[in-house]
Formats: C-alpha cells, sequence, structure tokens
C-alpha cells in the first residue's frame, strides 16, 4: 500500500521539466475557480453573494485537486491492465455510440446504467463461456462466470420482461351515481340489417400495395398535392419516391371501401389514420369500423395517406397537415364525380351533403382542417391554390388527436363534433381534442353538438387494430407500461359505441346524446373501465364561462360572489405537461371544520324567465395542486338551488346524477423514472353535469339568483366552469 501511495504521489507532482504542465495547471484552476466564483455570486439564497463566491473558491480548489488524484489514481490502475482488454473497451464504446447515432431508440434515462451493466455481463458470460471450453481445469469456476453474469442480465431486465400492472387501481362502480337510470335505445356498436359489399378505389400502379394496384375496383386520378407540402424536398424526397415509385405531384386518391348494399343514397364516412411509419400501412386498422357503420347503412371509407408518414429519413413535423387535409377532400371530389357520372355504377350511390370525417392522431387534426378548408374558396397559406370543395360536411370525429402540428387553431361552427381520447396515450399525453372542442361554436337555431369521451387505461394505438399496445416503437418501447391497458378489443368497443351512436345521431336523429354526457348510462356496452365526459349541446344557455376579464366578482351577465372558501381564483386550465387547456374555470377549495358553510353564488344582471329550462348545468373537475391536504379521492358533493320570484327552488345532490371522478393517475413507463418526460401523474379531468328541476306553475318564474352550497363533503378542492340552463332536447326536422 505504501509503495502504491509513493507511486502515485509520483503520478501527481510535478516535477522540473513539467514546465508547460505546471503552466497548464495553473490555467486550467484559474478557468474552474472563474465558473465557480460565478456560480457562488449568481446563486442567490439570501446569503451576502461575496460570501458565497468565497465558499465556492474553496470548494472549486479542493475539488480540482480532489479529481487531479482521482485521474492519478485511475492512471495508475489502467497502466497495469492489457492494452488490448482497454482496446475492447474502446471498441465496444465506439460502437455503441455509432449504433446509437444509426437510431438505436434506447432510453437516455436508463442508457449509461444499461451500457454499463451490459459490458459488465458480457465480459462475464464471453470470458466464462471461452475459458470453460478452452481451459483443462477450473471449468467450474469459470461457469460461475457465465451464471452470474446472466443472473446480472436477468436482474436488470426483469423491469422490462413484465408487462407492467397498473399501479393506481380504481372501482368503476365509484363512478356510478346514486340516483339509477336507463337507457332505451339499441346498443350502437351491434351490426346493422345492410348486407355491405368491399372494394378498393385508387391509382392502379401502386409498386408496394397490391390493393391499391391491380387489385383496385376502381382507377382514379392522381393529384398535384405538392403547392400543399412544398417541404417534398431533398432526401424526404428522394427516398420517399424510391420506396413507393411515385412523388407528391402524383399523389394516389387511394381508399378502402364498405359499401351498404341498397338502392337509396348513403351518407359518406371518411376515415384518416395518423403519422404513423409508413412502411407499416396504417389504413387497414379501421375495418372493425368500416364493417360496422356499413352494416348501419353509411358508406365508410379508410383513406391511404401512408406516403406522407414518417419514415427513417424523418417526418414532415406537421408541415404536412394542409396537404392531409386537402387529400381528405379530393377523396370527397372523387365521389361527388362517381355520383354524378350516369355511366359510373357509383352512381347516386353516395350523399355529399351528409359527411362524416373521422381521424386519428394527427388524422385527428387533418379533419378539422379540412372541414374549414371546405369553405373556402383559396388554400390560406397560399392564395394560388384555388378551392372549389362545399361538400355538406356534418360531422367532425377526433381520435386521440394532435391540436398544434399545423401552425393556425382551426374555429368551427354548427355542426357535430366528438373527440375520443385515451388517459394511457403515449404518443398524445394529454387530451387534445378537448382544446377543438373549446373551439366548436353551436348556434341555438340548430341541433348540433359536441362531446368528448376520455376512456380511462386506454392508449393510442388500440384505436386502430395494427398498431398495438406500444405507443413507441421498440426497443424504447419495452418500458411503456402495457400492463396497465385495456385490451385492444375492448378499447376500440368504446370507439365502436360511440363512433356509431355519433354517426346515428348526425345522419338519422337518433336521441343518443345522453350516453355522451352520461357514458355509465350504457355500461353494459363498455370495458369496465371509468369513462369521463364533456357535452355541450345548442339549447345550453350559459351564465358565465369565466373567459372574459379577470374580475372575480362579476360577469357580463352575472355578479360573483363566494364565501367561507378557503381557495377561490380565477385562472387558465392547464394539461398535465403545463400547456393550456384553452379554456379559463373558477377554483374552489374548502375544508369544513369550521360552522360556516361555503356558498357560490350568481347573481343575474337581469333575471331570466325559467319556464322552458329544466335542467341545471355545469363543468366540474377534480384539483389538487397543493392548496389542500389532499388524497385525490375523497368524496366531491354539493347541492345547488335557485332563488326565482316564486321562492327557491332546491335541486338534488350532484352525486345522485354524478359522482366527480378521483385524480385518475397514470405512470406511463414501467421504470418510475422515466415518467417525468410527460408531466403530472394526472390531469385536470373536466365533466358536464346537468341537474334537473321542475316549474309547477303555470305563472311566470323568473331566476333572480343561483347557489351552490358546499356543504355535502368534509373537504375539495374543484374546478367550476359553464355554469348555466339547458331546455328540453328538440331536433329539427332534416
Amino acid at each position: 500500500m505504501f509503495r502504491f501511495f509513493k507511486k502515485l504521489k509520483k503520478e501527481y507532482s510535478f516535477d522540473e521539466k513539467d514546465n508547460f504542465l505546471k503552466g497548464a495547471y495553473w490555467g486550467l484552476l484559474t478557468l474552474c475557480l472563474v465558473i465557480f466564483g460565478m456560480a457562488g455570486y449568481f446563486f442567490r439564497t439570501g446569503l451576502s453573494p461575496w460570501l458565497q463566491v468565497a465558499a465556492y473558491l474553496v470548494i472549486g480548489v479542493l475539488a480540482f485537486n480532489l479529481f487531479r488524484w482521482f485521474g492519478a489514481i485511475a492512471h495508475s490502475i489502467f497502466k497495469s491492465i492489457s492494452g488490448r482488454f482497454i482496446s475492447l473497451l474502446l471498441a465496444v464504446f465506439a460502437s455503441i455510440t455509432l449504433a446509437s447515432e444509426l437510431r438505436f431508440s434506447w432510453p437516455g434515462a436508463v442508457y449509461q446504467k444499461s451500457i454499463f451493466i451490459g459490458i459488465v455481463c458480457m465480459i462475464l458470460v464471453g470470458s466464462g463461456i471461452y475459458m470453460t471450453l478452452r481451459s483443462k481445469s477450473g471449468k467450474v469456476f469459470y461457469l460461475f462466470f457465465v451464471i452470474a453474469g446472466l443472473g446480472i442480465t436477468y436482474y436488470a431486465l426483469r423491469p422490462i420482461l413484465d408487462t407492467g400492472k397498473d399501479p393506481f387501481p380504481i372501482e368503476v362502480s365509484d363512478f356510478y351515481p346514486s340516483l339509477s337510470r336507463s337507457f332505451d335505445l339499441p346498443d350502437p356498436s351491434l351490426k346493422g340489417s345492410f348486407e355491405i359489399e368491399y372494394f378498393t378505389y385508387g391509382s392502379g400502379t401502386d409498386e408496394r400495395r397490391i390493393e391499391y394496384g391491380e387489385d383496385v375496383k376502381f382507377k382514379t386520378e392522381t393529384v398535384n398535392a405538392l403547392p400543399l407540402l412544398p417541404e417534398w424536398t431533398g432526401k424526404k424526397k428522394r427516398w420517399r419516391e424510391r420506396y413507393w415509385g411515385f412523388g407528391i405531384e402524383e399523389a394516389p386518391i387511394n381508399g378502402r371501401v364498405w359499401m351498404p348494399k341498397t338502392d337509396q343514397k348513403s351518407p359518406l364516412i371518411l376515415i384518416v389514420h395518423g403519422n404513423h411509419g409508413m412502411e407499416h400501412h396504417s389504413d387497414p386498422g379501421y375495418a372493425y369500423l368500416g364493417e360496422l357503420l356499413a352494416s348501419r347503412g353509411f358508406i365508410t371509407v379508410s383513406v391511404d395517406e401512408n406516403y406522407i408518414n414518417g419514415t427513417w429519413s424523418g417526418d414532415f413535423r406537421g408541415r404536412e397537415m394542409p396537404a392531409r387535409a386537402w387529400l381528405l377532400l379530393k377523396h370527397l371530389e372523387q365521389w361527388r364525380n362517381w355520383s354524378e357520372d350516369a355511366n359510373s355504377s357509383l352512381f347516386d350511390k353516395a350523399d355529399l351533403d351528409n359527411v362524416i370525417l373521422m381521424g386519428h392522431s394527427r388524422g385527428g387534426e387533418a379533419v378539422s382542417i379540412a372541414a374549414a378548408y371546405n369553405q373556402l374558396s383559396h388554400f390560406p397559406d397560399d392564395a394560388s391554390v384555388k378551392f372549389d370543395f362545399n361538400f355538406g360536411i356534418k360531422g367532425i370525429v377526433a381520435i386521440a388527436p394532435t391540436d398544434a402540428r399545423y401552425f393556425r387553431r382551426i374555429e368551427l361552427k354548427d355542426l357535430n363534433y366528438l373527440s375520443i381520447q385515451g388517459t394511457y396515450d403515449a404518443d398524445e399525453a394529454s387530451f387534445f381534442g378537448l382544446r377543438q372542442y373549446q373551439r366548436v361554436s353551436i348556434s341555438e337555431s340548430t341541433d348540433h353538438f359536441k362531446a368528448g369521451i376520455l376512456v380511462h387505461k386506454a392508449n393510442h394505438g388500440q384505436f386502430n387494430s395494427i398498431w398495438g399496445r406500444r405507443d413507441f416503437g421498440v426497443p424504447f418501447g419495452w418500458f411503456l407500461n402495457t400492463g396497465a391497458l385495456l385490451n385492444g378489443e375492448d378499447q376500440r368497443q368504446s370507439a365502436k359505441v360511440f363512433l356509431s351512436a355519433f354517426a346515428e345521431r348526425t345522419f338519422n336523429q337518433a336521441n343518443y346524446d345522453p350516453i355522451f354526457e352520461q357514458p355509465y348510462l350504457v355500461k353494459d356496452w363498455l370495458p369496465s373501465t371509468p369513462v369521463l365526459s364533456n357535452y355541450t349541446r345548442a339549447n345550453n344557455h350559459v351564465l358565465i364561462d369565466f373567459e372574459n376579464d379577470i374580475d372575480l366578482t362579476s360577469d357580463l351577465n352575472v355578479d360573483v360572489s363566494a364565501e367561507n372558501f378557503l381557495v377561490w381564483r380565477e385562472q387558465e386550465l392547464e394539461m398535465r405537461d403545463g400547456d393550456t387547456q384553452g379554456t379559463n374555470a373558477v377554483i374552489l377549495g374548502w375544508d369544513n371544520d369550521s360552522l360556516k358553510t361555503p356558498v357560490f353564488e350568481l347573481t343575474l344582471k337581469d333575471s331570466i324567465q325559467l319556464n322552458g329550462f329544466h335542467e341545471v348545468i355545469f363543468s366540474v373537475g377534480r384539483d389538487d395542486n397543493g392548496d389542500l391536504d389532499l388524497k385525490g379521492d375523497e368524496p366531491i358533493d354539493f347541492k345547488v338551488e335557485l332563488i326565482t320570484s316564486n321562492g327557491t327552488i332546491p335541486l338534488s345532490n350532484l352525486s345522485e346524477f354524478k359522482r366527480v371522478a378521483p385524480l385518475l393517475k397514470v405512470q406511463y413507463m414501467k421504470l418510475r423514472g422515466m415518467n417525468g418526460g410527460f408531466g403530472n401523474q394526472w390531469e385536470l379531468n373536466m365533466e358536464t353535469a346537468a341537474l334537473p328541476f321542475n316549474i309547477t306553475t303555470d305563472n311566470d318564474v323568473w331566476l333572480k339568483q343561483l347557489r351552490i352550497h358546499f356543504d355535502q363533503s368534509p373537504k375539495g378542492i374543484i374546478a367550476l366552469d359553464n355554469i348555466g340552463l339547458r331546455s328540453a332536447i328538440r331536433f329539427l326536422a332534416k
């Protein structure tokens, strides 16, 4: 030991010939001390910055020289190790670095630890096997190396070999209100009475896909989408055209069709996929929807836009969104041509005045863009491109959509809108469809509605039957907590229920509205998992939506008061990653340890006649931002009363019609340390609630105040929004 430290001192010390190194020492020490000094001066702790500078300089001197000792120790050790062994280590590190540049997508959070364990294990396994085979003695000893290496490997891989689990289990029955109700329309996920015909249409020359090559039933002309996607250049252009055999100037109009056999015109539904890898074709994954919707009388087309999806040479980072939307409208244009061509076997088949666009992921954003483009005469990003569409788009469905790939925020008016999302969506981790929901306006003179459905434990991919349980590609996808997910059939069952009901409501005026507001009514049709809903229809009369100003005590229509709350503020609601939800709400927190009941009250500036209204409506969601000591699953309940010209009308407690959901916590990745990039474990999820009331007199009754008493649960904190009234549902004549 003494000899080692004597040798180490020699390695550490400078001799008389080391003038260059001595100068480098003082120069590098000065650099380190400048950095430490700046760190100490600019680190604000409330202490004197000069005192901190002095402390940091001492730390810097000690650290610099301590690390020199470590370096000397390492040099002394490695000088005694074979250069051949060092070369092996350098070879593996260089090779692994090269592999990472060639798209080895191992998670960065565990990369260094994994590489270290892998090197140690493979040294043990490789040397153990080789020595066992070559040595004449000591074979048992060398076999121990192999066993140790394999054991360490298994122990290290064990967390990702398992599928994972749900670390935050929830009883679904906790979501059911205390008042039992029924729903009397048939299950829309069941196949209808129509026989269906399946076929494809396309260019007829596709080199990669026979269904759009020689197997097409109807040939279509290609279109020039380059003005919509000028980024089709460079290696993206070169490698895509080499793979597909065509460029964006010859974009094909390809689709697979499920068509009901009927002599009547049928409404038309287009479904478009998102930005899955272009080599893993996405359009077959909606056959389950095509078969169902066609059997119920709707022509359904799964649109092929795979050629503009991402690939190894990169994707277009959302710049292709206009092209995705425009291509959908070109499909509708093709159907219009067939429908007007008396010589076509598709003559008079499709009703272009009754169209729904459905999209998944980036396709879910594209359908809203397409609905906006449909009403324009020119492409807004390049007016040299003229539009002439004007189809009867009556509904939009966004499945786990994006909302910020296109730089424009699309606003829509007077159509039906539905978005469906899973809480375990690792690709789009927040419910971005609700932002578009906020940007859909509905005139009171219509019968339109909009809804947002959140399915707990659904992921991104399983809404498409071929995308699978991993929202990331492997090997990164191995770390996803797939054990917490619904199975694919159950997840797609939820899509079938709500998407089919949406089509029936849009085209046939079937009153499926209650299931969009209260999904528990059809719990027997749905997987056994919590389902949350947002719902708005044309006959909503909103008293306050907290969007107009920052005055807590007044709004356009009402004066506001809140007494005996620990928390009272208005704020913009955020998603789990801190991004905006696109709406504001009031935050109310209470703890009923005192004898005074918290009361939130709206006083109308102008009284409203209540005759004709029959429900009080609002959106409510559980919050937990540290203001109160909460677990996140405490019962939340309150009661509402209406102060009128004829006296007080008490309403039932909220819990009779809606149980406020607990915080839906999720863990996307099996290793907890890898979840930070998604944001919070939970997201503030708003839900729509409606409390009924009856006017028992024929005389005019005028609403003066709306009062909410928070005396039904000990404590809690909630977001409250869109408080108002609703009249009975009505449908306009078709």
